[in-house]
């Protein structure tokens, strides 16, 4: 039986969203592996066993010791969404360790959780997506010349943060200036993007070496201004409907555009990509590449609908690092 980790906990504000993905991905792997949950938060890396004891995880060579056995891990599924789970950064930490892990690789992970580098690399694809104008703190940026090119409303969003923190939809010129600092107080980098308007849908993808399985499309109808964090997280503030009553051509063109966004970035394992229905035209809003695996996730949702068990679903995308 093989040992898994599942990295959980990391540093950005979706912290609690990442450890229960981390318990459902936990309970779903159990019967056929041994898993342990590792927390990661800052310098902090422990294993809490079942008597509430917390064992050090060893950063040399991610190891730890428990009863007076060292358990060394055959591979780590990554649940941390954000940072330094999602931007490359614990990727990065494996691949000297040559421990294999379930996500994209370092330069993938670092390339997808940039959103504006994101956008311009998929751009040189013609990937349709809104205009957007990336910001730095301390540029002397022209806001009022910004909002003349992209108009209103618009999105002012950190240009490397997850789950809608430090994002809102501008819809007046007075709003701009405190909608920049927001989203400055979660990233050195901001990205102000057009509004464009269409029902949203997100699309999971899972490719291992030996087959491509796209998964039923989802359509987020939020209650809130836009899908932010509270939309996502509180139970009715948003309708997430799988498969989406859209027709099966459009159904169809969005299935096949995430999976050549997920070739040309060249992602691994599980990874969601999310639209914006423009006159029957599926525009790119971000990829995700690790999505929620909580009860609430879009994933595990599609994933039923599609008839596949989780438990499946996640130890394909294990024992494929084994082939």
């Amino acid at each position: 039986m093989r040992t898994i980790a599942i990295a959980a906990g990391g540093d950005s504000p979706e912290y609690e969203v990442s450890v229960k993905s981390a318990i459902e991905v936990s309970r779903a792997l159990t019967p056929k592996y041994r898993v342990y949950i590792i927390i990661i938060r800052g310098s902090d890396w422990y294993w809490e066993d079942e008597r509430g004891r917390y064992h050090k995880i060893n950063k040399n060579d991610f190891t730890l010791v428990a009863d007076d056995s060292r358990i060394r891990f055959d591979a780590v599924f990554i649940a941390i969404h954000g940072t330094p789970g999602e931007n490359g950064l614990l990727q990065g930490y494996f691949d000297m360790l040559r421990i294999p892990y379930t996500s994209c690789d370092a330069f993938c992970s670092a390339l997808t959780f940039n959103k504006q580098a994101c956008k311009l690399f998929l751009k040189e694809y013609n990937i349709p997506m809104a205009e957007a104008v990336m910001i730095r703190k301390d540029d002397h940026s022209d806001l009022p010349a910004i909002i003349r090119h992209l108009g209103l409303p618009c999105f002012v969003k950190p240009n490397d943060s997850g789950s809608s923190f430090g994002v809102t939809k501008v819809s007046k010129k007075e709003e701009l200036i405190a909608a920049v600092e927001k989203a400055f107080r979660e990233s050195d980098e901001v990205m102000i993007e057009a509004f464009i308007k269409g029902r949203e849908v997100a699309c999971g993808v899972v490719r291992t070496r030996s087959r491509s399985l796209i998964l039923p499309v989802t359509e987020i109808i939020s209650k809130n201004e836009f899908f932010d964090y509270e939309a996502k997280y509180t139970p009715g503030r948003s309708e997430e409907i799988t498969p989406a009553m859209i027709p099966a051509k459009i159904s169809d063109e969005i299935q096949k555009l995430s999976l050549r966004i997920y070739n040309l970035l060249g992602c691994k394992g599980i990874v969601r990509v999310d639209f914006i229905i423009v006159e029957d035209k599926p525009v790119f809003l971000e990829i995700n590449t690790v999505p929620g695996m909580s009860a609430e996730s879009i994933i595990p949702k599609q994933a039923r609908a599609a008839g596949i068990e989780l438990a499946d679903l996640y130890s394909m995308v294990i024992e494929d690092l084994f082939l």
